[in-house]
């Protein structure tokens, strides 16, 4: 039986993923590696000096949500490490023109 993902690193892996949809493609290549970066920090717990495979933007999540899980499942990284990794990546994806505490009218 595989043990169950904990639940504040599958809550922040979702709201990844569903800002990673919503980003325009430039923006999406732009933040790249970002997320790079952050799926390299991830396979170095897991396997050290062994590179990951770049396969483009449409793929970026995928890999990040299958080494954060392998990670936090191993015992390599803690859920709320994780969850606080994802959580800032999240955030770091937001639009460009946002500014929390700042409506804008149209």
């Amino acid at each position: 039986m595989i043990p169950a993902l904990p639940r504040e690193v599958d809550t922040e892996l979702t709201r990844l993923a569903r800002r990673w949809q919503q980003l325009p493609l430039g923006q999406a290549l732009a933040s790249a590696p970002v997320v790079r970066a952050l799926i390299e920090t991830h396979a170095a717990l897991l396997h050290p000096d062994t590179p990951v495979p770049d396969l483009g933007p449409a793929a970026i999540i995928d890999q990040l949500t299958v080494l954060t899980t392998d990670a936090v499942l191993a015992g390599r990284l803690s859920p709320h490490a994780a969850s606080a990794d994802l959580a800032g990546l999240r955030r770091a994806l937001a639009p460009a023109e946002y500014e929390p505490g700042v409506q804008r009218t149209q």
